[in-house]
């Protein structure tokens, strides 16, 4: 297994030099690809947190003490929709920034040019939990529950934020090689 996802990734580099190149390098690129890592990191944080209240393990999350927007993180994570999904919304969004770190983490500085599908994936992944980030924040909260959720606007933003430092990457990867 190890070897067939260096294959598919980074074909013909070492480990070592997969290594040096991602820490190393200092392209806008990398920074680009830094910066879903962290953006993931915290969605991953915040849901995290929802996903305390979903599973029972919490009853009852803080919400911050404003009249307006009405904040109620209970009633927004204990919706029918947090859960129509078969499972709690939580720990799904969770595996979606996990796959967002993968993608992020894949192949070296460049891999662009030789694995365009890391790029393309990416992008697309997270162009579609954008959408559904905003349906969330733009519909459901508003609209539905009346109520706002301060944990799911952040990961709301990490969404938006995944897929805005994708498209960097995503266009080297549309761009004609003399454009490039």
């Amino acid at each position: 297994m190890r070897q067939y996802l260096m294959d598919l990734t980074s074909p013909g580099l070492s480990p070592r030099h997969l290594r040096r190149s991602l820490q190393e390098n200092d392209s806008r690129a990398m920074d680009y690809r830094r910066a879903i890592v962290g953006a993931s990191l915290i969605g991953i944080a915040s849901m995290a947190v929802v996903t305390l209240l979903q599973t029972g393990i919490v009853r009852h999350l803080p919400d911050p003490p404003t009249r307006r927007p009405h904040f109620d993180s209970d009633k927004v994570n204990s919706s029918e929709e947090a859960y129509s999904y078969g499972m709690p919304d939580g720990p799904l969004a969770i595996a979606m920034h996990a796959m967002n770190l993968v993608f992020a983490a894949a192949g070296p500085p460049d891999r662009f040019r030789w694995r365009p599908w890391l790029p393309l994936a990416a992008a697309f992944a997270s162009a579609a939990q954008a959408a559904i980030a905003a349906k969330y924040l733009f519909y459901q909260m508003p609209k539905v529950d009346k109520a706002w959720c301060p944990y799911c606007i952040v990961d709301a933003l990490t969404h938006f934020a995944t897929f805005a430092l994708t498209l960097p990457e995503l266009a080297r990867v549309m761009l004609p090689r003399r454009l490039r």
